[in-house]
C-alpha cells in the first residue's frame, strides 16, 4: 500500500534553463566592518565585555580565512546529490535557503506582491486604504492598454523560459526526513513512497500546461505529487504565519514587542488555505489502505482536515521541532484549532518525551480532555502519542565521507590547522540557534584561560537565513571585539564565516575538529551531533573521538544524556568551563563518551525511526479501528442466550449510571428506576447467577439505591469499596480513608479557589474522591478553560499522593490511582476461586458478562477480555452501551433500554 509522506517542500525542484533574468538571490551577507574602522570604533567606544585592553589588529587575518573557505564555493554538483538518484544523501538541515530564492537554480520571481504589514495597526489602515482604492477603481472604466494586458494574461500564454527545464534535488526542505525515508526504502522496509509537497518556488507565472507537465514528470519518475498554491498564500503561510508566529512560539520566543502583529491576524487565513490545499490533494489521491504521514509545524491542520473527509484513514503526524509547554502554547489565539488539527491523526509523534508530555498537558488543559501516558481520549476516539528521535543514514553518510573531494579537504584542513585545537560549529544565524551566546562564551573562555589563546581556533559557520539586523549587528560587534583583542599576526582564534560551505568541506571540518559546540536556545533535534560522531571515527591513529558541548535545550541532549557536556547557553561561565573541559579531556574519557554516543547514533538511525513510526501507526490504527463503535459488532442476543443456558455458574458486573439507568440521579432524589430493580431481582432468582453493580457513588448512596435487591454485590467509588455478593452489610475498604484526608485537604483548597472563580460551580466530596462540578454555570466555555487549568494544577501538585484529576463531562474527577473497577473485579474473581477451592463440588465460573458506558469501565472490559482470550472463563461477553470508542467486544445500540431487555430475557431462560 502506498505511503504519502507530506511535508511543506518536496525533495525536488525545477531548474528553468532559459529564464531570461537570474533567479532572485538571497540578500548579500552583511559583511563585518573593515579592520581599520572596527579597531578605531572599539577604541573610541571602549566596547569590551570584559574590559580587556584592545591589542593591535592584524589586517589580513580574517580575509585570509574567508579566502581559504571560499576556494570551493557551494555548487549544485558539490553541495547536493545528483537528481537522477532519488535516494542520494542530502544535508540534514537542507532547509536553509528561503522559499523562491534558489542558490543554484533558475526560478521565477514571486508574484505575491506586498503582503499586509506585520504591525496590526498598519494592517488595519492598509485594509481601509485598499477598500477606498477598490471603490474608486470600480467607478473607472479600464483603459484600452490595461484591457489588452488583462486579455493576454487571461489566456494563460506560456512564458518562453518555461519550456526547457530539468528536475533537480531541492535546496530546501527537511533533509533529515528525506534521508530517513530513503534509508528505509534502501533497506526495503518502506516501499511505494509518494512524496507530497510544494515545488519550492513561486508558480503564479506558470500556465496550467507547464504545471501539469511538471506534476506528471515528478509523479511518473520521482514518485512525487506537487501541491500548487498561489504565491500570496505561500508567502502568507510560510513567510508570515510560520516564521513570525509558529516558529518563535514553538521555540519559546513569544514576539511581544509593541510593533508585533496580533496572533490572530491576516496571515492565519493563508495558513488555513495552504493546509486545505494539502488536505484536498491527499483526499483526491487517497485509496483505501493508503498510509498518510504528515510532517512538521507547517501542516498542523492537515490531519484534522483529512479526517473529516476520510474518517477511517490511517494518518500519522510527526512534529520535527520542539513542542512548548502549555503556558507558552496557550498564547496562540488559534490554539484549539491547531490542537484539534493535530488530533485528527491516529498517532501524533514527537522527538523526545518532554515534547510529548507538553502536548498531552496542553490538550488536557486547553481542550479539557483526558490525557494519559499513551495518548488523548477524545469524545468518540483515542489518539495515541509517541516519542521517537529521528536519526541519520550512517551507510550513505559514510559513503559520502569517502568521496575524493572530502578526503582531499581533510588533508588540506589538517595541514592548515596543524597543532591547533579546533572547535567547530555550523548554525543558522537566527535568534534560536544561540550563536550570540556561543561567541560570548568563547570570548569569556579566551579571557578566563589565556594559556589557550594561541592554541585554540573556533570555526563558526553561520548559514544564510532571513536577515535580522539587530542580531547581525550584535554578532558583528562580538566577532570584531574577539578579533581585536586576541588575534595576532600568526594566530586568529575565531573564524566566523557568514556563508555556507560545501558539503565536502562540512564533512572535512567535522572530521578534523577536536570539539563540536552547539548552544541552541531551543531545538527539536540537532542531527549535526550525529554527523559529528560518525566523522570522528577515523581510521587507525586519526580517530579523534572529540567530545560534544551541547545545549540542554535541544532534543539531542535527552537522547545522548550524560555522554555529552551539557550546558545552559545562558550560563556563559559554565559554557566557557565546558570548552576547557573538552579540550583537556583525557583520551580514555573521550573514547568512553564517544563509544556511548556512537551506540546511540548507529541504533537511532533514520531507518529505525521510519520503521518504528510505520509499525506504531499500523498497530494503533488497528487497535483504534477495533475499538471504534462503528467497527464493533452488535451484541448477539441469541448467542449470549445459548452461552447463558449452557453455563453452570455466571458472573454479571454491570455499571449503573449511564448503563443500567439513564444519567446520574441527584443525591436529593436518589432513587433507582423500578425496571432496573426488577431486572436485577429476576437475575438473582437463579442461584447460579452472581450479580455486581459498579458505580462511582459512595457505599451509603448505593445501599439506599439497591436496598430492595437482596444479595446484590456492589462496587462503590469506582473500586475503592466492595460489598461482596450475599453480604448484607459488610463492606471491604481497599483505600485507607484516614490517609485520604491528607491529600483531600490540600486538594480542596485548590478546588475552593476555582469554585470562587467559576460562579455556579460546586464541590462534591466522597470518601475517596472529590468532584468539581460546573454543569450549571452560564459560561461553559470559560468554565471549561478553568477546569483544564484545575486538572493540570492538581496533577502537578498531587502526583506524590497517587491521585490524579480527570476531566469528564462538565466536571473534574479527582480519584486515587491505585484502585479502580478493574482492581475490584480482580478481587471478586479471586474470592470466587478461593471459595471454589474451599467448597467441594462448587461449579467453575464459566460465564462472565460486563456492561458499561464510559472511560472508567474500559479497565474492566480489558480485564474481562483477557480472561476470555486466555481461556480462564469459557464464555466472556463485554458490551458497551455508550457511543465512545471502547475495548468492549460488542455494543448495544438501544442503550440502557436494550441492556435491561437483554437481562430480562436471560432471566427468563
Amino acid at each position: 500500500m502506498p505511503t504519502f509522506v507530506a511535508s511543506l517542500f518536496l525533495p525536488y525542484t525545477v531548474d528553468f534553463h532559459d529564464l531570461p533574468t537570474p533567479s532572485q538571490r538571497p540578500s548579500p551577507p552583511l559583511r563585518l566592518p573593515s579592520r581599520k574602522n572596527s579597531t578605531s570604533n572599539l577604541r573610541e567606544n571602549k566596547a569590551s565585555l570584559f574590559n580587556v585592553p584592545t591589542p593591535p589588529q592584524t589586517p589580513s587575518a580574517a580575509a585570509a580565512q574567508e579566502e581559504f573557505f571560499s576556494q570551493l564555493q557551494p555548487s549544485a554538483a558539490t553541495h547536493f546529490p545528483k537528481p537522477h538518484d532519488p535516494r542520494s544523501l542530502v544535508r540534514s538541515d537542507s532547509h536553509v535557503p528561503e522559499w523562491g530564492r534558489g542558490l543554484f537554480f533558475n526560478h521565477p520571481r514571486s508574484n505575491a506582491g506586498q503582503l499586509p504589514a506585520e504591525d496590526i495597526l498598519k494592517y488595519v489602515k492598509a485594509q481601509e486604504r485598499a477598500e477606498e482604492r477598490a471603490q474608486t477603481l470600480s467607478k473607472r472604466r479600464p483603459s484600452p492598454k490595461s484591457a489588452k494586458r488583462h486579455s493576454r494574461a487571461s489566456t494563460g500564454e506560456r512564458p518562453a523560459w518555461a519550456t526547457h527545464w530539468t528536475v533537480e534535488p531541492a535546496e530546501q526542505g527537511n533533509g533529515g526526513l528525506y534521508n530517513a525515508v530513503r534509508a528505509a526504502m534502501d533497506a526495503g522496509t518502506m516501499e511505494d513512497v509518494i512524496w507530497l509537497g510544494t515545488i519550492g518556488f513561486p508558480t503564479d507565472t506558470l500556465d496550467d500546461r507547464a504545471k501539469n507537465e511538471i506534476h506528471e514528470k515528478l509523479g511518473s519518475e520521482y514518485d512525487a505529487m506537487t501541491v500548487y498554491v498561489s504565491d500570496s498564500d505561500f508567502e502568507g503561510h510560510y513567510g508570515h504565519y510560520c516564521k513570525t508566529i509558529l516558529w518563535p512560539v514553538f521555540n519559546y520566543q513569544i514576539p511581544d514587542h509593541p510593533k508585533s502583529k496580533a496572533y490572530e491576524d491576516h496571515s492565519w487565513k493563508f495558513y488555513v488555505r495552504l493546509n486545505q490545499a494539502f488536505a484536498d490533494k491527499i483526499v483526491k489521491s487517497y485509496k483505501r489502505g493508503d498510509v498518510i504521514w504528515v510532517n512538521d509545524y507547517h501542516l498542523l491542520l492537515v490531519p484534522g482536515m483529512v479526517r473529516q473527509k476520510l474518517p477511517d484513514a490511517q494518518i500519522g503526524f510527526f512534529l520535527h521541532t520542539a513542542f512548548p509547554s502549555s503556558e507558552v502554547f496557550r498564547c496562540l489565539a488559534v490554539r484549539k484549532e491547531l490542537l484539534e488539527g493535530m488530533l485528527g491523526a491516529n498517532l501524533v509523534a514527537f522527538q523526545v518525551r518532554e515534547y510529548a508530555a507538553h502536548f498531552l498537558q496542553t490538550c488536557s488543559r486547553l481542550l479539557t480532555v483526558e490525557a494519559t501516558n499513551d495518548g488523548v481520549q477524545l469524545e468518540n476516539r483515542f489518539v495515541n502519542v509517541l516519542h521517537i528521535a529521528i536519526g541519520i543514514d550512517p551507510k550513505r553518510f559514510n559513503v559520502t565521507r569517502e568521496e575524493p573531494s572530502t578526503l582531499e579537504w581533510i588533508k588540506v584542513m589538517e595541514e592548515r590547522y596543524k597543532g591547533k585545537h579546533l572547535i567547530v560549529a555550523r548554525d543558522k544565524l537566527d535568534t534560536i540557534r544561540g550563536v550570540r551566546q556561543k561567541l560570548l562564551a568563547f570570548e569569556l573562555f579566551l579571557n578566563k584561560y589565556p594559556e589557550w589563546r594561541d592554541k585554540v581556533v573556533m570555526i563558526q559557520v553561520a548559514t544564510s537565513t532571513t536577515d535580522n539586523p539587530d542580531l547581525s549587528a550584535t554578532v558583528s560587534e562580538i566577532v570584531i571585539r574577539i578579533e581585536a583583542q586576541h588575534s595576532t599576526l600568526a594566530h586568529q582564534p575565531l573564524v566566523f564565516l557568514r556563508q555556507d560551505i560545501a558539503f565536502g568541506q562540512y564533512l572535512a571540518l567535522l572530521s578534523v575538529a577536536d570539539t563540536l559546540m552547539i548552544t541552541s536556545l531551543r531545538e527539536g533535534m540537532n542531527l549535526t551531533v550525529h554527523e559529528f560522531v560518525l566523522c570522528q571515527d577515523g581510521k587507525g591513529s586519526d580517530k579523534k573521538h572529540g567530545p560534544v558541548i551541547l545545549s540542554e535545550f535541544t532534543g539531542s541532549a535527552s537522547l545522548f544524556g550524560s555522554h555529552v557536556l551539557s550546558v545552559n547557553p545562558w550560563d556563559y561561565q559554565k559554557c566557557a568551563d565546558a570548552i576547557k573541559i573538552a579540550l583537556e579531556m583525557s583520551p580514555v574519557e573521550k573514547e568512553r563518551r564517544y563509544n556511548k554516543m556512537r551506540d546511540v547514533v548507529v541504533h537511532h538511525t533514520g531507518e529505525y525511526w521510519c520503521n518504528t513510526l510505520v509499525e506504531a501507526l499500523a498497530k494503533v490504527h488497528e487497535e483504534q479501528y477495533m475499538r471504534d463503535t462503528m467497527s464493533i459488532p452488535r451484541l448477539s442476543v441469541s448467542q449470549v442466550s445459548q452461552q447463558y443456558k449452557s453455563s453452570q455458574k455466571r458472573l454479571f458486573i454491570l455499571d449503573y449510571e449511564g448503563t443500567l439507568a439513564h444519567g446520574s440521579p441527584t443525591p436529593a432524589l436518589l432513587t433507582s428506576p423500578q425496571r432496573v430493580l426488577d431486572a436485577l431481582n429476576d437475575l438473582l432468582m437463579d442461584t447460579r447467577n452472581i450479580v455486581y453493580v459498579m458505580s462511582g457513588r459512595t457505599p451509603e448512596e448505593l445501599e439506599r439505591l439497591f436496598s430492595r435487591v437482596a444479595n446484590l454485590g456492589i462496587i462503590a467509588e469506582n473500586g475503592c469499596f466492595v460489598r461482596e455478593f450475599g453480604a448484607s452489610e459488610e463492606w471491604i475498604e481497599f483505600a485507607d480513608t484516614e490517609k485520604m484526608s491528607s491529600w483531600k485537604a490540600s486538594i480542596k483548597q485548590i478546588l475552593e479557589y476555582y469554585q470562587e472563580r467559576v460562579e455556579g460551580s460546586w464541590i462534591e466530596e466522597r470518601h475517596c474522591s472529590l468532584i468539581f462540578h460546573y454543569e450549571k454555570v452560564d459560561d461553559l466555555e470559560a468554565a471549561s478553560r478553568q477546569a483544564g487549568d484545575l486538572a493540570n494544577q492538581i496533577n502537578d501538585a498531587a502526583e506524590s499522593h497517587r491521585v490524579h484529576a480527570v476531566p469528564t463531562d462538565k466536571a473534574v474527577l479527582i480519584e486515587p490511582l491505585d484502585w479502580s473497577k478493574g482492581s475490584a473485579a480482580t478481587h471478586i474473581f479471586d474470592r470466587l476461586r478461593q471459595k471454589k477451592v474451599e467448597k467441594e463440588g462448587e461449579a467453575d465460573l464459566d460465564f462472565l458478562m460486563v456492561a458499561g458506558d464510559d472511560r472508567e469501565d474500559e479497565v474492566i472490559f480489558r480485564w474481562a477480555n483477557k480472561l476470555g482470550q486466555a481461556g480462564v472463563i469459557k464464555h466472556v461477553t463485554t458490551v458497551s452501551v455508550g457511543k465512545r470508542n471502547t475495548e468492549a467486544m460488542a455494543t448495544l445500540t438501544q442503550g440502557t433500554t436494550g441492556l435491561l431487555s437483554v437481562l430480562s430475557k436471560l432471566a427468563k431462560l
